[in-house]
């Protein structure tokens, strides 16, 4: 059986780097379900961090969808 992990990572431009990727909590069964909640988490977390600090530090989220197999 295959699941799809979400990662998302927070880097910045200004500094050059990213934080440590973060793996979500939950599995996907499908490649739309994963993307779906990686823009939705994407939203939330930017609206977390706030207008300000995005943009003194250039900071952006970029996430991705992966194949798992699991037993």
């Amino acid at each position: 059986m295959t699941k799809i992990i979400l990662t998302l990572v927070i880097c910045s431009y200004s500094t050059g780097t990213c934080l440590i990727p973060y793996e979500y909590p939950k599995d996907f069964n499908d490649m739309y379900e994963c993307l779906m909640t990686g823009y939705e988490e994407s939203i939330k977390k930017t609206e977390e961090i706030g207008k300000d600090q995005i943009n003194q530090h250039g900071i952006y989220i970029k996430f991705g969808c992966q194949e798992k197999q699991t037993v």
